[in-house]
């Protein structure tokens, strides 16, 4: 049975044998010489005292006393005398008969020679030391070849390291040009698909054609057509360009790379082209496949427009290899490319054309629907009272991002689990709501009654103003409670429109100045904490005057630059008598806003002063409250205002003059195309 079991064995190919490593051979030779450095293949000898070899001598048990090197004295029994008891230990211990038996370390021959003729001179047959030299040929051998291999092998072990490529591919310093893309493929497949992104309904539309053509390319290439060999996703961050990347790769089916476009960039000359080079080799080889770049900016940046030096010839080394590859001689048939970023007015026209990015996918911003879509995917694990409504939440979280919802959603548990609740209400995603836009309550922060005052004064202000103008947005809460870096805030609706009219914004300035027009009515004096409020006028006013060709002394003239180039720049678009015009307008606009806002304050300050004593006692007000002391707004729908809450802080009033980082307020829901725009808002405004 035995041998049948052999026989199998031997004649089943599946079964591995063990492979010959010739590092066993190196073992060998390793334990053979230190062997015979650290033992005595001749035997063993006991080393002894001076007393015990006196006594030795002076019984006369002492055949010969051999001195070798004159550094270690070897003794030498009598035969006959081994019998005796005390020599039962070395008795018949050693290999080969001239081995010692026993072994005497000495300091000094002379006094080693005197000690023994002391203890011999009663004897008749004294021992005389006879001296020998003796070399450690295989411990002097060792001790110059271990070091050596020690070396080598050392040496031996770092090579084979680095040449097998461990820590993933370009991790070691010969395979630093390799691709750093990771692989997903049957073996680690995608568990997200389209089902799990909401709110991208027209970009999933685009991004699953693609999907659809490498899974039936039959079916498009029998009518002419030909797959596109790119698509970029564009769109502020947070709105899911990443996780739209991730359902194709969970729903192509296909291999799917994916690689940052800092991953290129290297401080090594040459090893960004290398490693895109290397990256569409791998992915050639597995075609069908499509390749994700996230962050394309970080290499795709016009050429020859660096900042400061004028120009990067690495970067511009990997992005020209990269135009190469996407579509240069060579052909890449069944690679698609998958790109994103933030960024899209920086990067070089010649990444654009089309035959590389052949479209581009804007992912915006969600709106009320898309929000809705996105709180019910991030709702689902929460744990959430049948009551809540999606739609109120939605309306809530105007300029919401996909991820500033996700983080709403699990701020909410956080505050819940806080509360020790068992189930997250509306109130819980309200806290959460304003603790993501203007930060945590801070009840025990000090302020002076008087401070206190100032600040009731000045939100009252801003919601005085607000209400009673008819593009201003509606009033939600007010608060003088200290959140964040605000020492009071105003929350409000804005209502979700594309295009902004010049009344509308002129109407928003004012109501932004409100609070500082109401410190100068009440106290007849201003303060700092209107810094936020100016800055925000300030750009908005420049952006009417040199953008959006709001004002009749400049003209339908725009200044802005939709490449993004002018940051590099150190000349201004205009000349210095334009720029003196501008600064002219932008100042009597502000001004113009200020005394509007005054005058209205003005004909209302017994109001004014009655919603200001209602802020003192409640510290939170609500629109009911102005309703109450300003009657039904003559304008707006009623229903923006329904429930409770929540919008950016509009204010920062009482705050000392601190820098812009310090004072202001994250511009959440307020994103509309009313201050300097950045990209493409300013194409769409």
């Amino acid at each position: 049975m035995a041998e049948n079991k052999s026989n199998k064995a031997s004649n089943n190919p599946k079964i591995k044998k063990p492979k010959f490593s010739f590092y066993w051979v190196y073992g060998i030779l390793a334990v053979i010489l230190i062997a015979i450095q650290f033992s005595n293949i001749g035997g063993s000898a006991k080393e002894i005292y001076w007393g015990e070899l006196k006594i030795m001598l002076q019984d006369g048990d002492i055949e010969k006393i051999v001195l070798v090197n004159k550094e270690v004295a070897e003794i030498h029994i009598k035969k006959d005398r081994l019998s005796k008891p005390k020599y039962d230990k070395v008795r018949g211990g050693n290999f080969s008969a001239s081995s010692p038996n026993y072994t005497y370390n000495i300091t000094s021959p002379d006094k080693f020679e005197e000690k023994v003729e002391t203890a011999q001179k009663d004897l008749d047959e004294k021992i005389y030391i006879s001296n020998t030299t003796r070399k450690n040929w295989g411990g002097e051998l060792l001790s110059w070849i271990f070091p050596i291999l020690i070396l080598v092998v050392a040496w031996f072990f770092i090579m084979r390291m680095m040449s097998r490529n461990a820590g993933g591919a370009g991790g070691q310093i010969f395979n630093i040009g390799k691709s750093k893309a990771q692989l997903f493929d049957k073996g680690t497949s995608v568990s997200i698909n389209f089902n799990d992104v909401a709110g991208l309904e027209e970009a999933k539309i685009e991004v699953m054609e693609i999907v659809d053509f490498l899974k039936n390319p039959s079916k498009y290439t029998e009518l002419g057509g030909k797959i596109p060999k790119g698509a970029l996703l564009v769109g502020p961050p947070g709105t899911g360009k990443t996780l739209l990347a991730k359902a194709v790769a969970g729903e192509a089916k296909v291999p799917f790379f994916s690689i940052s476009g800092s991953d290129f960039v290297e401080m090594f000359v040459g090893v960004g082209a290398s490693r895109v080079r290397d990256l569409f080799k791998q992915a050639k080889e597995k075609a069908p496949c499509i390749v994700f770049i996230d962050e394309i900016d970080a290499i795709g940046r016009a050429r020859g427009k660096n900042a400061i030096t004028g120009a990067n010839d690495e970067r511009e080394n990997t992005l020209n290899q990269l135009l190469t590859e996407m579509d240069g001689f060579a052909t890449n048939t069944g690679v698609i490319i998958l790109a994103a970023t933030n960024r899209a007015d920086i990067l070089d026209r010649a990444l654009m054309r089309a035959g590389r990015f052949d479209r581009q996918i804007h992912v915006e911003l969600p709106d009320l629907e898309e929000r809705k879509a996105i709180f019910k995917v991030h709702m689902k694990p929460l744990k959430v009272i049948k009551s809540l409504k999606v739609d109120f939440l939605a309306k809530q979280t105007p300029g919401f991002s996909g991820a500033d919802i996700a983080n709403v959603c699990n701020e909410s548990a956080l505050i819940c689990a806080r509360k020790n609740k068992k189930m997250i209400d509306k109130q819980d995603f309200m806290d959460a709501i304003d603790r993501i836009i203007g930060g945590l309550e801070k009840r025990n922060k000090i302020i002076s009654a008087e401070e206190k005052k100032v600040i009731a004064f000045h939100e009252s202000g801003h919601a005085a103003v607000s209400w009673l103008l008819e593009h201003a947005h509606p009033l939600v809460k007010v608060t003088i409670v200290p959140r964040g870096k605000a020492l009071g805030a105003a929350w409000y609706l804005p209502e979700e429109r594309q295009i902004t009219t010049f009344d509308q914004m002129y109407d928003e300035m004012s109501a932004a100045l409100g609070g500082r027009a109401a410190e100068d009515i009440i106290f007849g004096r201003v303060s700092t904490g209107a810094l936020n409020d100016l800055e925000k006028v300030t750009k908005q006013a420049f952006a009417m005057v040199s953008y959006f060709g709001l004002n009749k002394e400049i003209g339908n003239i725009s200044f802005y630059d939709s490449s993004g180039q002018q940051e590099y720049s150190f000349h201004k678009p205009f000349s210095e008598s334009t720029a003196e015009k501008i600064d002219n307008e932008i100042s009597k606009l502000v001004e113009s806003a200020y005394n509007r806002a005054k005058g209205l304050l003005s004909k209302n300050k017994k109001k004014l002063e009655e919603l200001a004593r209602i802020l003192l006692e409640k510290e939170v007000i609500f629109s009911e409250d102005l309703e109450k002391v300003f009657g039904e707004r003559p304008f707006g729908k009623k229903e923006e205002q329904e429930e409770v809450k929540t919008e950016v802080p509009k204010k920062s009033p009482a705050k000392k003059s601190l820098p812009k980082s310090e004072t202001e307020e994250k511009p959440k829901t307020t994103r509309k195309r009313t201050t300097k725009p950045k990209s493409d808002e300013a194409k769409e405004a």
